[in-house]
């Protein structure tokens, strides 16, 4: 089942678990890739330590090579400290009104600083570095390059695909509209970038001369095939391994995904201040608008004590409940049995499509 792309990674399948940060662990990680995917660490969230002590843990649980996902972000962020006052007052409200013993607080960081997180996914050297919500500098490309760390560029537009191309990635991740979690959109509005991954994936690759990966609303070996015969090097997964134990979201958030209806997953920017796809539920109906129109990280940050209470409550209806478009295929079984079955289903449609 090796590809091209997939050779070069080192990897069997052409199969990539996504770096969904807050929602990957070691385990995981090492499963897919043990498996003979690509396992990817989000480490969006990650301080520079917690990067390097995941990345052992990995390693200790096998050598396959694997990937860590950042998202590109400015190292300061300026808040306006008014609307932060006010966006307190309407999510502690919300939380006394659902029963949660647990209030804002104003962090000493909206979040960690990327040059960081970069020195420290460098001194961990990964396989793969895949990054999302912009491009890296030309000085950061040839840090990686000079570590032979392959280098993904995520991007919902041809425009933004051309970018990361133009930068020197040695592949682009087209995320289409269906794919659960944070939008990748960088050089267009949101809302102009939803398109869906099928009519994306064939004018990236008739744009670009670098392998293309398919990401968005892919959960069965059907759909990598489709991806492959639309010009797809790889395809990258997320909400399909969601419901691994391996996986640490809630259970909760696991229980609530087994029972989605297409019609309830949307776009929603409540819990982030960014786009992002997953189940509307009771905070999202409570709170459909960013409070005050706070930006990401700032208002990702102030909701961050609220959604680990709302996980230890077991209350997913107050949780950010990330998920692709089809959630509702999700099948919960053990990373490396997924895999496996992944590629056996990919193997009987290609087998059917050539009968």
């Amino acid at each position: 089942m090796t590809s091209p792309f997939a050779s070069r990674l080192g990897i069997e399948h052409p199969l990539i678990q996504a770096p969904m940060a807050g929602s990957t662990s070691p385990a995981l990680v090492a499963a897919v890739s043990n498996a003979g995917g690509l396992g990817s660490l989000g480490a969006g969230y990650l301080e520079p330590q917690a990067i390097l002590e995941l990345a052992a843990q990995g390693r200790a649980l096998g050598d396959r090579p694997y990937a860590i996902g950042l998202f590109v972000l400015p190292d300061e962020f300026e808040a306006d400290m008014v609307a932060v006052a006010k966006a307190r007052q309407q999510l502690d409200a919300l939380m006394a009104n659902e029963g949660l013993d647990v209030r804002t607080s104003v962090p000493s960081r909206w979040a960690p600083r990327f040059s960081d997180q970069f020195a420290a996914l460098c001194e961990a050297r990964p396989a793969v570095a895949s990054f999302a919500f912009g491009v890296i500098s030309a000085v950061q490309l040839r840090e990686l390059q000079r570590r032979d760390i392959c280098v993904i560029g995520t991007a919902t537009t041809v425009l933004e695909a051309r970018a990361w191309a133009a930068a020197g990635a040695d592949a682009i991740c087209m995320q289409g509209a269906e794919a659960g979690g944070h939008r990748g959109t960088f050089l267009h509005q949101a809302e102009d970038a939803m398109i869906g991954l099928f009519a994306l994936l064939p004018l990236a690759v008739r744009a670009l001369r670098i392998p293309v990966i398919a990401a968005g609303g892919i959960m069965d070996g059907r759909g990598m095939l489709a991806a492959e015969v639309l010009g797809a090097a790889a395809s990258q997964l997320g909400t399909a391994f969601l419901t691994c134990p391996e996986c640490p979201a809630s259970a909760a958030w696991k229980q609530d995904l087994l029972q989605a209806q297409e019609h309830q997953i949307t776009t929603i920017r409540s819990f982030s201040g960014r786009a992002a796809r997953g189940l509307r539920n009771r905070f999202v109906e409570a709170m459909p608008e960013p409070a005050q129109g706070l930006p990401y990280p700032v208002l990702n940050a102030l909701t961050a004590p609220l959604r680990r209470a709302a996980a230890a409550a077991r209350r997913g209806d107050l949780l950010s409940e990330w998920c692709g478009q089809a959630a509702g295929l999700a099948r919960p079984q053990p990373a490396a049995e997924l895999v496996a079955r992944l590629m056996h289903e990919y193997r009987l449609a290609k087998r059917a499509l050539a009968s």
